[in-house]
């Protein structure tokens, strides 16, 4: 059999079966114009390095396509229309090290204010809305999909909480409002009333329709940008919106930290109210709080004379605002 026919059968049945997608078929048609239309046996694993080492690209793409040609020989070869196909040594998968953006207090505020300065009459949500989205996210350091399935019947401004649905009804969890945040809640409230949606949903478009996910990012990164929050370290990804939640636990520890709180009762109870399951999902927080690093920074700024970096007013002003 010849390469191109085995491709074609293969891809076909993988068509059948739904589980092939276009960039898929782009890596084997790429792979056959390479090693040309020769006999399915005479193809070697020298033929499939080469054409995975032709062009350089991430890691991740590698073994993309390495899987993608591996599945195909093993494919023929449970059919016996080739000899057992000894695929190269696969690249070692890279261990992801992205760390999620830490907001601070100043940032949160310009954030808040940008959406002012970005939604338009044009766009679908207003800003209204979306500053009392964000604001309620980071309040509850809930999820984006929480504040997405928000209901009206959820928020409770008598007894100022408001209920975090999970996907699991059992774990639905009752939060309740601090002062600022429930007169937040209060005046978002008083604006949605006069502009009449009926929509069962707390946070809605303009024309009362459900938010979508796509939606509230696109808003997010152009008030992001408004309001100049930027990440200068070395990880590409520029900060994001369900950062807010890890922001909210780290502010919370931090504070704990401050005012010498016990941690190993504060950590178990910050977890049930971000309804997480077990310590160890609110410990990786405590790793990214500024308290964090100031054993490194007593090294990396060791005393001479009478001067420590606790001394310098800059560097405390900037871990305050954390």
């Amino acid at each position: 059999m010849r390469l191109s026919e085995g491709i074609e059968t293969y891809l076909m049945q993988k068509r059948t079966e739904g589980l092939l997608f276009n960039h898929g078929e782009e890596c084997f048609l790429s792979f056959r114009r390479q090693v040309g239309n020769v006999q399915l046996s005479q193809v070697t694993a020298r033929d499939v390095l080469r054409f995975l080492d032709e062009r350089i690209t991430s890691t991740a793409t590698w073994r993309g396509k390495y899987q993608l040609l591996a599945q195909f020989f093993a494919f023929w070869t449970c059919r016996r229309m080739t000899s057992e196909f000894v695929m190269p040594p696969p690249r070692p998968a890279v261990r992801q090290t992205f760390v999620p953006y830490i907001f601070s207090r100043a940032e949160l505020r310009a954030l808040l204010r940008a959406t002012a300065q970005t939604q338009k009459p044009k766009n679908l949500i207003d800003a209204h809305t979306f500053r009392a989205f964000l604001l309620l996210m980071y309040g509850t350091g809930s999820t984006v999909g929480e504040m997405l399935g928000l209901r009206c019947s959820d928020i409770d401004v008598r007894r100022r909480t408001v209920s975090i649905r999970s996907r699991n009804p059992s774990q639905t969890r009752k939060l309740p409002l601090g002062h600022d945040l429930h007169e937040a809640v209060r005046k978002y409230i008083r604006i949605r009333s006069r502009s009449g949606l009926a929509s069962e949903y707390f946070f809605t478009t303009r024309n009362g329709g459900a938010l979508l996910i796509s939606t509230v990012n696109h808003n997010f990164r152009k008030v992001r940008q408004a309001a100049g929050v930027i990440r200068l370290d070395s990880i590409a990804q520029q900060p994001r919106m369900q950062d807010l939640r890890v922001t909210f636990a780290v502010h919370r520890i931090t504070s704990w930290i401050r005012n010498g709180a016990n941690l190993n009762r504060m950590l178990p109870a910050l977890a049930v109210y971000m309804g997480q399951v077990g310590l160890g999902a609110t410990e990786k927080y405590l790793l990214m709080t500024p308290e964090h690093y100031r054993k490194q920074l007593d090294v990396l700024s060791p005393k001479r004379g009478s001067t420590r970096w606790r001394d310098d007013k800059k560097l405390m002003a900037f871990l305050n605002a954390l």
